[in-house]
């Protein structure tokens, strides 16, 4: 498929409301600055660093003893968003940005996060097991580094990603463009190169996220959303805490105002304009790759017409 066909029409500003890629980032911004507000106070009270490490960061670290992780369940979750030093942070974040943005643009604002969470509950699944039932990896689990932060969850962001559009091209300016399957490519190894001498539960997590990135990206092209449910239960829970915001969505939904280059007096077919506005909510919700052959055509001539 050439390349440009996976050029939306419209980006996901990162001021948008609800942009996914900017509720991950603040997560992971403000989970950091806590825990490093917390360290703080323990090196200005003079009070040993060891304690800093068992009473504060190993209840948002994830345990390889099952002993432990029964007492702290919640780690399941937290370890995800938790980066103990800068540098750490960063590297997910900016990893988190090359590919969330892209897959945003692609497939929809709503499948960014459920990816993230997913790669990194079934990372944190495989770091328990390949610490736990492996005889290679016998060792002592209560000594074992808990595991920390988004590599299982960008992984997965990553490789669903590549898996929607390999050939998508980043930096066009550069010969064409750079086949996202590249940056795929090198993001693996480097990450790989990084964990290679830690724990091998880790490395299995992020084998682990990445391949949870395929499968739901496979599973979404044949119709399956599994994160349709998250998506559900949110404006369930929006709706529910802002009774106001959905009146007032249904009252304006009989009223649309759209900012356009035509001349007021020029008229265009109602099913025209509906069909316009079915394919941008679309394209809101899904991403323009799912588009079909006969909706990019439609837009591409509303476009031409629109000039």
């Amino acid at each position: 498929m050439p390349a440009q066909s996976y050029k939306s029409p419209g980006k996901i500003l990162l001021g948008q409301d609800n942009n996914a890629l900017v509720i991950l980032f603040a997560i992971n911004a403000l989970v950091f600055v806590l825990i490093n507000m917390i360290k703080i106070i323990y090196f200005l009270s003079d009070i040993p660093i060891e304690f800093f490490y068992n009473q504060i960061l190993h209840w948002f670290t994830l345990p390889a003893s099952p002993d432990i992780l029964f007492t702290r369940p919640w780690t399941f979750l937290t370890y995800m968003f938790t980066h103990y030093s800068i540098w750490h942070l960063i590297s997910t974040v900016m990893w988190l940005w090359a590919f969330g943005y892209v897959l945003q643009d692609l497939a929809g604002n709503t499948r960014l996060i459920p990816i993230y969470l997913y790669g990194g509950l079934i990372g944190a699944l495989a770091f328990i097991l390949m610490n736990n039932l492996f005889p290679a990896l016998e060792r002592n689990l209560l000594t074992t580094a808990p595991m920390l932060g988004g590599g299982a969850a960008v992984m997965a962001v990553a490789i669903a990603t590549t898996t929607v559009a390999p050939d998508y091209r980043i930096f066009p300016m550069i010969n064409g463009g750079i086949p996202l399957w590249v940056l795929a490519l090198v993001f693996v190894a480097i990450d790989m190169a990084t964990i290679s001498g830690g724990n091998a539960g880790v490395i299995g997590a992020h084998i682990a996220g990445g391949t949870i990135g395929f499968i739901y990206v496979k599973q979404l092209q044949k119709g399956n959303d599994w994160g349709a449910w998250m998506v559900r239960l949110v404006n369930w829970l929006n709706d529910l805490f802002n009774p106001d915001k959905k009146q007032q969505q249904r009252n304006q939904a009989e009223k649309h105002f759209y900012r356009t280059n035509r001349k007021p007096y020029e008229k265009i077919a109602n099913n025209s304009q509906q069909r316009l506005d079915e394919i941008l909510d679309k394209i809101n919700q899904q991403g323009y790759s799912f588009l079909t052959d006969e909706e990019k055509a439609f837009l591409q001539r509303a476009s031409d017409e629109a000039l």
